[in-house]
C-alpha cells in the first residue's frame, strides 16, 4: 500500500502562490486515484480537487475553481496542487489523499492519507 507525503506549505501573503507536492512511496502509485483535501481550525475537512489515475477527470471545489490546479505525475509518483490568487481563507492544513475505489470528492471514501502540510495566507 503506497505511503504519502506532503511538502510545499508556507507564510505567504494574499494574492502569492504556492505549489504543494505530494510524494508517494512506490511505483503502484499510477493505480490510485488522488485528492486534496484541506481543514482549518474549527471546521470540518473539505474537498479540495480530485484527479483519476491518468488526470482523465477533474474535480475541483467551487471555492477554488479557476485559482487551484490539480495534476500529476505517475512516473515520479508525485500529485500536485499549483495554488494562486490565495485567499486568507484558504489557510488550512492541506492533505493528500488515494483511493482505489474510483473517482469521488467524498473524503471518507479515501483509504490513504498523507501527514498534512500548513498554508498560512496573511491580509
Amino acid at each position: 500500500q503506497v505511503q504519502l507525503a506532503e511538502s510545499g506549505g508556507g507564510l505567504v501573503q494574499a494574492g502569492d502562490s504556492l505549489r504543494l507536492s505530494c510524494a508517494g512511496s512506490e511505483r503502484t502509485f499510477s493505480m490510485y486515484n488522488m485528492g486534496w483535501f484541506r481543514q482549518a481550525p474549527g471546521n470540518e475537512r473539505q474537498f479540495v480537487a480530485a484527479i483519476t489515475r491518468f488526470g482523465n477527470i477533474i474535480d475541483y471545489a467551487a471555492s477554488v475553481k479557476g485559482r487551484f490546479t490539480i495534476s500529476r505525475d505517475n512516473a515520479k509518483n508525485r500529485l500536485y496542487l499549483q495554488m494562486n490568487s490565495l485567499k486568507p481563507e484558504d489557510t488550512a492544513v492541506y492533505y493528500c489523499a488515494a483511493t482505489t475505489s474510483g473517482p469521488t470528492t467524498s473524503g471518507p471514501r479515501y483509504d490513504i492519507w498523507g501527514q498534512g502540510t500548513q498554508v498560512t495566507v496573511s491580509s
